[in-house]
């Protein structure tokens, strides 16, 4: 790929994939062919297919997804799952179909068993029960990489499949019910600052460790794979770094400026209790990640406030 290829970025209002965008304008792609949800809806069969005739894109990063934390996952599970098999389907189909040289899909660390033996390693995928709350989304996530590996197996299409860690910065989700846990936090702790709360209380007990990557550290590594032939179509992306979900909440309390008391509410799920990536194979091709958590919280909730 070079930066006067015909580049789709799906999904490109999204978090990773606005991500995206800003590192490929940065390093001066002048050929970007964007649309928002409302210009091409990627779960209408039809309208896929048609862009793809009309637009014939080079290289195609696949970021559009329907997406949520536990309390959107257990909500809204046929969304879930069929939104997801809808957009993967119509897309890769039609990249293939329309001479796409190469696509890029996001997958994500939850296609894992959910007691799988840590750091993760892609060979890992398929050998145990998923984690309940976010099976769903999940599944559909699979049978995306699924999807990936039986169009190069049958047809040579060339699809790499990145499964990114847990990932926060701009551009990030931070509606009440959907979003994930440190969008959901900057937005909960920001709100009780203004009303001056004493107490704000955190879903879960606070024990399970989460493995945080900076959106921008992840579209770095994105850029690269596309650029990289004979990968493996599997490829974890991670920072190697695992955090509580409690200590996690204290770091966001600082960011914000929030003082008052943090509790920890058992009675409602954990997720899954622990996801680090082995991120090894990606680490081969020089990348690593740049941005420390504290730094990436603090600009992540500057954002949010604007």
């Amino acid at each position: 790929m070079n930066l006067y290829s015909r580049i789709y970025v799906a999904g490109h209002r999204g978090l990773v994939g606005s991500a995206i965008v800003r590192r490929l304008v940065t390093d001066g792609a002048t050929n970007l062919i964007l649309r928002t949800h409302q210009e091409l809806d990627l779960t209408n069969q039809a309208a896929v297919e048609a862009f793809f005739a009309a637009e014939q894109p080079e290289y195609v990063f696949l970021a559009a997804a329907k997406v949520g934390g536990i309390h959107a996952n257990s909500t809204y599970p046929a969304e879930f799952i069929h939104d997801n098999l809808a957009i993967q389907t119509n897309v890769i189909h039609n990249a293939w179909k329309h001479g796409t040289k190469k696509l890029l899909f996001l997958g994500s660390s939850c296609i894992y068993p959910r007691d799988c033996p840590q750091p993760i390693k892609e060979e890992y995928l398929l050998t145990g029960p998923l984690e309940p709350t976010n099976e769903w989304y999940a599944v559909a996530k699979i049978a995306g990489l699924k999807l990936c590996q039986a169009y190069k197996r049958q047809y040579d299409f060339d699809a790499i499949c990145a499964m990114p860690t847990n990932l926060y910065g701009p551009g990030d989700n931070f509606d009440p019910d959907n979003a994930h846990v440190v969008p959901a936090l900057i937005r909960r702790l920001h709100e009780a600052k203004l009303a001056q709360a004493r107490e704000v209380t955190v879903w879960g007990s606070g024990k399970p460790l989460r493995e945080l990557l900076h959106v921008d550290d992840l579209a770095e590594a994105l850029i690269l794979l596309m650029g990289v032939s004979g990968e493996t179509d599997i490829i974890n992306i991670g920072s190697g770094e695992e955090i509580s979900i409690a200590h996690l909440a204290h770091a966001i309390a600082q960011a914000v400026g929030y003082t008052g008391d943090l509790t920890f509410d058992k009675t409602k799920p954990d997720g899954t209790p622990r996801k680090l990536l082995d991120a090894t194979r990606i680490r081969t091709h020089g990348w690593k990640p740049k941005i420390p958590l504290s730094e990436g919280l603090a600009a992540t909730y500057q954002q949010f406030k604007s």
